[in-house]
């Protein structure tokens, strides 16, 4: 997507909404970081690097591999405490993260946090702590990662079974770990995390 074609879409979508309440405005907030990622990616390869990682918090995107020709090694953080759950090994992708475990209050023993399921008008309460989402497009990975954290977990496995460009891992919680069949073998689990069952969800 470009900035033209989100904001043409914005207005289409919320045309009528916007004319009914003066005042109301859209905010691309939630996929500007993957916005910038593809943008700082293509100049970068504009100017002839081959290798290089951006880290955007929560966004991370990886031009090439390492200089010396292995994958880039990228930890997904752990929601529940210090440290990564697990770790990903890249090249020439996107890695993007949407969880509550940042940005959030808690009053009378709730947690609410930022991420709104657009149906009650409520933060999201999906069962998943943690999406990441693995692809190519910056823009596309930062948008799914919200909006697969909302759907939960058999919503959003229905829909990747339906596309063919992101793969995406799934912390739950319980602390059960999903990914699909497309990182096995480039994902592995972390401590605390190490002897969790992983489970692989297969298109087949």
């Amino acid at each position: 997507f470009t900035e033209a074609v989100l904001r043409e879409t914005a207005k289409r979508t919320l045309g009528t909404t916007l004319i009914r309440y003066q005042g109301m405005e859209i905010d691309l907030g939630s996929v500007a970081k993957g916005y910038t990622s593809n943008a700082l990616i293509t100049l970068l390869q504009e100017n002839g690097v081959t290798s290089a990682l951006l880290n955007l918090g929560g966004n991370v995107h990886a031009l090439g591999g390492k200089p010396d020709g292995s994958p880039w090694r990228v930890g997904i953080q752990n929601p529940q405490g210090d440290g990564y759950f697990g770790v990903l090994d890249i090249r020439d992708q996107a890695v993007i993260t949407s969880g509550g475990y940042e940005r959030y209050f808690e009053q009378d023993g709730k947690t609410y946090w930022h991420i709104i399921d657009p149906a009650p008008g409520c933060p999201a309460e999906s069962g998943l702590l943690s999406v990441t989402i693995v692809g190519d497009d910056g823009v596309v990975c930062d948008g799914l990662s919200t909006a697969l954290f909302v759907m939960g977990l058999d919503d959003a496995a229905a829909f990747w079974r339906a596309s063919d460009d992101f793969e995406a891992i799934f912390l739950d919680e319980d602390g059960n770990v999903t990914i699909t069949e497309g990182l096995e073998g480039t994902f592995s689990l972390a401590e605390p995390y190490a002897q969790s069952e992983l489970t692989v969800l297969h298109r087949g």
